[in-house]
């Protein structure tokens, strides 16, 4: 009989994840983890895929979000809960999971709570690399909460965006997101007073508001020909952030259609308004963009598919600076038939504490 092996998982806590990204620079991860997204959105059919799990409560939701590729199983465990600032808890709250098919050995658990908000910014970013016009220059970015400041740095890193035109219902919001900016090389924010204001003038416009409400942000009379919309913060069902007509007058592109029908800005629209999903355009079966006078919409709504891929980004990153630490989060067993074993073995040390 082999010897038994000790098994450990290992373990990325939120500081080493900040350690981690400090160390590689922002700029590295979000270009590494969208490299890793292209490559397994490649892949797509080699991936059991699914609509996430959702529970949903009166102030947010708390989903799990399951994918595998037959070698790998990944899940993330995370909430969206717009009211938690008002007791000093983040609106996004997130942990995840790399897993080993062939045994079940969980291998990595992670926080994911600032991996998503790279993980979603990186995905935007190969959204519009593949749909936006060649050589855009300014984006309108409403909504400046938590995650805006990365959808600013992927876009100017990853697509060139020199210009932001920024605005939010809170001018706080817009100063935190001009400060944490300031002094990025070749980027330059405008603050705005409305949505309007904002999008005159923008080749992308990226919406990324919180609020759990069938909203309006961005309205028909906005558009202007050879836009790109990134449409993040409509991502459940009730919660939107294009008028419906928006949609109607835009190819609209998506991650995993059962899901977005679902959670995404389309859940406005009958169940067989025409989308494509956006593999079929990295992988060339799909022509994307009609034309530059065409408005994209690329509702996405955050898929497990890109979790996977930040995870092994994690994963992979933390072998090559060494970070991170083994933990038992599966008992260890002499005879893996005898879990009841472990109980005997330290009833001895109980009796000496008794």
């Amino acid at each position: 009989m082999a010897a038994p092996q000790h098994f450990s998982t290992l373990y990325l806590s939120a500081p080493d994840v900040i350690a981690l990204v400090q160390r590689k620079g922002v700029e590295p991860c979000l270009r590494g983890i969208a490299d890793y997204i292209q490559d397994d959105f490649l892949r797509w059919s080699a991936f059991d895929k699914s609509a996430r799990v959702a529970s949903h409560s009166r102030d947010g939701v708390i989903e799990l979000m399951p994918i595998s590729d037959g070698q790998t199983y990944a899940f993330k465990y995370v909430n969206g809960h717009p009211k938690n600032t008002r007791w000093g808890l983040s609106t996004v709250m997130a942990f995840g999971v790399l897993a080993d098919v062939a045994t079940g050995a969980p291998l990595l658990l992670s926080e994911l709570t600032l991996t998503t908000a790279l993980r979603t910014a990186a995905m935007s970013a190969v959204a519009a690399r593949a749909l936006a016009r060649p050589g855009v220059h300014t984006m309108a970015l409403i909504g400046n909460g938590a995650q805006s400041e990365f959808q600013a740095l992927a876009f100017h890193h990853l697509l060139g965006i020199d210009t932001l035109r920024l605005f939010d219902t809170d001018p706080a919001a817009m100063a935190k997101l001009q400060a944490n900016l300031q002094g990025t090389a070749g980027l330059r924010t405008v603050a705005c007073t409305s949505t309007a204001e904002a999008v005159r003038g923008a080749d992308i416009v990226t919406t990324v508001t919180a609020d759990k409400t069938n909203a309006t942000i961005l309205t028909p009379d906005l558009l202007a020909p050879g836009m790109h919309i990134n449409a993040v913060g409509g991502d459940c069902p009730g919660k939107t952030e294009l008028h419906a007509d928006v949609l109607r007058q835009a190819q609209v592109f998506v991650e995993y259609a059962p899901q977005t029908r679902i959670e995404g800005d389309i859940q406005q629209l009958p169940p067989d308004f025409a989308v494509t999903e956006l593999w079929e355009v990295l992988a060339g079966q799909h022509g994307g963009r009609a034309s530059d006078a065409a408005v994209t919409v690329f509702d996405s709504v955050g898929f497990a598919l890109e979790d996977f891929s930040a995870l092994r980004f994690l994963r992979d990153a933390a072998a090559e600076l060494g970070m991170g630490q083994p933990i038992e989060l599966i008992p260890q067993l002499s005879d893996p038939k005898n879990l009841f074993g472990l109980l005997r073995e330290r009833q001895p040390l109980l009796r000496a504490a008794a």
